[in-house]
């Protein structure tokens, strides 16, 4: 075609010059033979670009088509984790003790950001904008829209960090992070979660603490997980299951989803909620007291538990030192551990539970039964004291453990024998695991018997060479309170499922201890502990009676051993009572222990826990609108003269 154009353009020319008639014959055949072989060549050249034309396109619609596909999908589609939501902990009532909400984390790609904006920089000089005022601008909004997180000067100091990546906050609400990236689209943006503690120090020794974590290679796995208490050990229903789904971005952006794109893969599964038997009011109040009682008593520290006196629920279990999951500065090692069930102590006189209950029950004495009561007795190469100077009395069996006789009660336990007794120890769960449910339950001490001593069973009916947690303490006296059936502690109630079912704990173990008879006697016997009459007829613990309500009981007062000396120490003790209100008709079972108090307090704080069960068993009383007993407990003679 081209050739032909000029030949046309010759021909134009030459039509105003004159020639001979056979100079323009000869010249029009040689023109004539040239433009057909032009011809022919373009021809031939169509014919190959359009067969390469041709191939390409095939190559191109069947054999990288899928390739291609994939790679302008890859530049519009964003496949996204879907973290699942963490299920609630909640009280026996449905107040949160733990929640979570959705939160984002800002973060930034530097070494993208620097070379964008070098490039920007370069392309348009006149436009003043570069990598310093850019990140300078986004510091500034930042610290204006998070004052409660972070500052400028933090905020600039991570964008100039000499790496390829950095996060800039975490925590962020989505709105707000929404309207920074609106403005900074070069601004990452992690969806995650925050778990809330209500109220902060409440029962945190309990619920525990969770946080987001990324140390598992999955990477959908990356959300919240415990870290102790119960959200560590119940992370496997709390934590759920993650979904994913595919999202359109908008230019590339993975920052900038377009909205109604979302195309959900698999649907994340939120965790269940845990409802605990905790009473959260109850869960307040005993913390508070227990705390303020150890301060008075100028205690090392105090544990302390609640619990229904016929299903062994917990309903407050209370450390005196514990930490605030909503402030980092208190997470502390030594704040962290839960003591009530991680920490056993020899428990002292309340021990004497366990020889009172099978003097009684093996019809060893009775109640009014009586002995002979010196001021000291020998035990293989060691002599056992009372706690106060006295000649040979005349106790009754009652009196024994009302006045706290450690003489008395090694005179019973010689009687009962060291078999029958470490049997029923261990049917009263001393030295095993309560199965409370939480995690890093201690299971105490009771030495075995192929290693004791000549002396050992001079130690141990009075609470000395013998462990327990408070829990376990207490689970005696609840045992006493039950008519002799001893059931495991329960913290956890239910699971509440995803679907809105609710499964059940399962039902916890039981064990009859002694018979319904020999544990009313107990229970009987020691409503004398808290006596109010005339010496030598007073008990231990009168300041732990309650007007209106009989009230079961009992004091100890354990040594300690002396970190220096590694013997018994005579000024550092374990504090203890255990008691059960009413008594009558039990409906609660208290066990309290105050490690190490001031005993030589003129108050009186540091030698009994007495004060402290009847502040206690006061508030139940009102909280719980406990009925009145149905009358006084009688005074009974405890020394006869």
């Amino acid at each position: 075609m081209a050739a032909g154009g000029n030949s046309r353009s010759r021909a134009a020319g030459s039509a105003r010059r004159t020639y001979a008639a056979g100079t323009r014959r000869a010249v029009a055949k040689r023109g004539n033979g040239g433009q057909r072989s032009r011809f022919s060549a373009v021809r031939i050249m169509l014919v190959v670009l359009m067969v390469v034309a041709g191939a390409k396109l095939v190559q191109v619609q069947w054999f990288e088509a899928p390739t291609l596909s994939a790679a302008a999908e890859r530049q519009r589609t964003l496949t996204i984790d879907i973290p699942a939501q963490r299920g609630s902990i909640v009280d026996r009532n449905g107040a949160k003790l733990a929640f979570s909400v959705e939160t984002r984390t800002l973060s930034v790609n530097l070494r993208a950001l620097h070379k964008s904006m070098d490039e920007y920089a370069k392309k348009y000089p006149d436009k003043g904008r570069n990598f310093e005022t850019e990140v300078a601008g986004a510091a500034k909004l930042i610290a204006q829209k998070l004052p409660h997180l972070t500052t400028e000067a933090e905020q600039l100091a991570l964008l100039h960090k000499q790496q390829s990546f950095t996060y800039l906050v975490d925590n962020v609400e989505p709105s707000v992070a929404d309207q920074i990236v609106k403005k900074y689209a070069w601004i990452s943006v992690e969806k995650r979660a925050k778990r809330e503690y209500p109220g902060d120090t409440l029962a945190s020794n309990i619920v525990g603490l969770a946080n987001w974590r990324m140390d598992d290679p999955d990477v959908s796995k990356h959300n919240l997980h415990g870290v102790i208490g119960l959200e560590k050990s119940r992370d496997a229903d709390l934590a759920g299951t993650p979904g994913r789904e595919i999202v359109n971005t908008q230019n590339g952006n993975d920052n900038l989803y377009l909205p109604g794109t979302e195309h959900v893969l698999t649907a994340a599964v939120p965790g269940s909620d845990l409802q605990l038997t905790i009473d959260s009011d109850l869960q307040f109040e005993l913390q508070r007291q227990l705390s303020d009682y150890v301060s008075k008593a100028n205690a090392k520290g105090g544990q302390a538990v609640i619990m229904d006196a016929k299903t062994a629920e917990v309903y407050a279990l209370a450390d005196a030192s514990t930490f605030n999951p909503n402030d980092p500065s208190t997470i502390q090692p030594d704040l962290l551990n839960n003591r009530p069930v991680t920490t056993p102590y020899e428990p002292g006189s309340v021990n004497k539970v366990i020889t009172a209950t099978a003097a009684i029950d093996d019809k060893i004495a009775t109640p009014t039964s009586t002995l002979e009561v010196p001021g000291s007795i020998k035990i293989a190469d060691r002599t056992v004291h009372d706690a106060w100077p006295h000649g040979t009395q005349t106790f009754t069996t009652t009196g024994v453990f009302a006045k706290s006789s450690n003489v008395g009660t090694l005179e019973l336990a010689q009687q009962v024998g060291p078999d029958r007794y470490l049997e029923l120890l261990k049917k009263f769960g001393i030295g095993q695991k309560t199965g409370i449910g939480l995690p890093g339950e201690s299971s105490g001490y009771v030495p075995p018997r192929k290693d004791w001593s000549a002396s050992t069973f001079g130690n141990l009916p009075i609470g000395q060479g013998l462990s327990m947690t408070v829990v376990q303490m207490a689970g005696m006296y609840q045992a006493i309170a039950n008519d002799g059936l001893r059931v495991e502690p329960r913290i956890v109630k239910a699971k509440k499922n995803p679907d809105g079912t609710v499964t059940p704990e399962a039902p916890p173990k039981t064990e009859q201890v002694v018979s319904p008879e020999t544990a009313k006697t107990v229970r009987d016997m020691l409503r004398s502990v808290v006596q109010n009459a005339k010496s030598p007829n007073a008990g231990t613990a009168p300041s732990a009676a309650l007007e209106g309500y009989q009230i079961s009981g009992k004091t100890g007062t354990g040594q300690q051993i002396d970190p220096r000396t590694k013997a018994y120490s005579s000024s550092l003790a374990n504090i203890t009572f255990a008691g059960i209100l009413p008594a009558d008709h039990p409906r609660f079972v208290v066990g309290i222990r105050l490690d190490a108090p001031d005993t030589t307090l003129p108050s009186g704080f540091g030698h009994s826990a007495g004060p402290l069960f009847h502040s206690i068993a006061s508030y139940l009383s009102q909280r719980y609108q406990i009925p009145l007993s149905d009358g006084p407990a009688p005074i009974v003679p405890l020394v006869l003269p």
